[in-house]
């Protein structure tokens, strides 16, 4: 069996983190599927997702990262250059296991999207659900 929906986030700025675990779960629980995966994904070239821990300390330590390997200035590709080379260093997309219901992910574990563009945007997610 296959679920699919589509999501719609709107950011306001650039690096901005915002948790979609418990949205993502409740996509698994609308779907009725028990067993299997969901795939998450962003179409666009400047968003991004990453899988791991939510604490205010560690949001601001991936901001620094991002900002500390793909700076804002310096790049040949105007406006946004730095938008697109972070989305070559994390996916725009994200599969997790299913079992029982239920999103398999670790105990500090939440999924995470990052906006990468210049500027907030409203921004489509498009959640599949696969398993029976």
């Amino acid at each position: 069996m296959v679920f699919t929906k589509t999501l719609y986030i709107e950011t306001e700025h650039t690096g901005e983190i915002i948790d979609l675990t418990h949205k993502i779960e409740s996509v698994v629980q609308e779907s009725k599927i028990k067993n299997g995966i969901v795939h998450v994904f962003a179409p666009h070239a400047t968003a991004v997702f990453a899988l791991t821990e939510l604490e205010s300390n560690l949001r601001e330590d991936i901001k620094k990262l991002l900002d500390d390997i793909t700076p804002v200035e310096g790049w040949k590709h105007g406006g946004n250059a730095y938008s697109h080379l972070r989305s070559m260093l994390l996916a725009p997309d994200k599969t997790l296991p299913i079992r029982n219901g239920r999103v398999i992910r670790g105990t500090w574990q939440d999924l995470l999207f990052i906006e990468a563009d210049i500027s907030g945007r409203l921004r489509k997610i498009e959640v599949t659900v696969i398993g029976e």
